[in-house]
């Protein structure tokens, strides 16, 4: 039997980039925090907390609660990026 691996939330939002062709810097002006930030997101360094899933929803749409269900099925898998 072939075990799912969810992916980090950062992946999505990376592919969200490449299909918006935005880069790292206009998503982080855009959903306010600093680039570093972001890249910390998008290299499945950083978890996203409430605060970034509430942003995220209002920038690249869904809902927060979709967000932090992403985080939360990736840190019960607990599988690196």
């Amino acid at each position: 039997m072939e075990m799912f691996n969810p992916p980090h939330p950062g992946e999505i939002i990376a592919d969200s980039l490449e299909e918006l062709g935005l880069g790292i810097r206009d998503l982080a002006r855009a959903l306010n925090v600093a680039p570093s930030t972001v890249q910390r997101l998008v290299s499945c360094k950083a978890a996203v907390t409430p605060e970034m899933a509430v942003k995220l929803s209002k920038v690249l749409g869904s809902s927060p609660r979709l967000w932090l269900k992403l985080q939360e099925s990736y840190q019960t898998a607990d599988k690196p990026c």
